[in-house]
């Protein structure tokens, strides 16, 4: 469903994807692997078009693809619009907004208001706390609520693809696991596509099917997740034992 193909971005004279393919099928899961600063979260704003890959001169490359059709040279509303949200690293809610109210701004591109409702129930049905205090300012919710309200926000586009910028960070191991398991019920029940970049390479390989590992900007390993897990340098690198 989601393709890039030899992509390149920088910011300013600083290269953060040097040459990034990734292939993401439909209804699957895919785990990006790797330290600070080696281009896990630029991979994902290629993607919503928040930073633009930059042509590297040869045909073919800085290429991202949703369902075959190019997307790379889009505004980033537009790939919203196509079916693709992104859930930001450190959540970035609106903290003085209340929980419902972030939960409709998630679906600002949508003119179905009875929709909308239904789907206001159907991620608080994912996230019973979110139900429990949508009155509530989101600012007051804890860390681990705020990643659940990020998450519940971008599934109420009616995405087609999620993409998860580090949900672990800042949570506890109790709330991690607690987050990996409704999302892997997510992509269950629904059949929703998801990019999954994380530092926790045991919770993200622990529901994704397939994943890479970038350093500096390149993929320097991809392999399925099982064998990612057994992976010797992965073990050593990320896994820790």
């Amino acid at each position: 469903m989601l393709s890039l193909r030899d992509v390149h971005a920088s910011y300013g004279p600083v290269l953060a994807l040097r040459g990034v393919s990734i292939e993401v099928p439909s209804k699957g899961i895919v785990a990006v692997l790797g330290a600070n600063g080696a281009g896990k979260s630029s991979t994902l704003r290629a993607v919503s078009g928040i930073v633009r890959p930059a042509h590297a001169g040869h045909p073919g490359c800085c290429i991202v693809e949703l369902d075959g059709r190019r997307i790379d040279r889009l505004a980033p509303e537009k790939i919203v619009q196509l079916g693709v949200s992104q859930v930001p690293e450190a959540r970035q809610i609106f903290s003085e907004m209340t929980v419902l109210e972030n939960l409709q701004l998630g679906a600002y591109t949508r003119r179905d208001a009875n929709g909308v409702r239904d789907d206001v129930e159907r991620v608080c049905g994912y996230f019973p706390v979110l139900g429990q205090r949508r009155r509530q300012q989101a600012g007051l919710l804890s860390g681990g609520e705020q990643q659940m309200l990020a998450i519940a926000r971008a599934l109420m586009a009616r995405p087609r693809v999620l993409l998860l910028d580090e949900p672990s960070l800042g949570l506890a191991p109790l709330l991690v696991r607690e987050i990996f398991e409704i999302v892997k019920a997510i992509n269950e029940a629904e059949g929703l596509t998801i990019l999954l970049v994380e530092q926790d390479a045991k919770a993200a390989l622990g529901i994704a099917q397939r994943g890479y590992v970038l350093e500096t900007g390149r993929v320097v390993l991809e392999d399925s997740a099982a064998r990612l897990r057994e992976n010797e340098d992965v073990r050593r690198s990320y896994l820790g034992y």
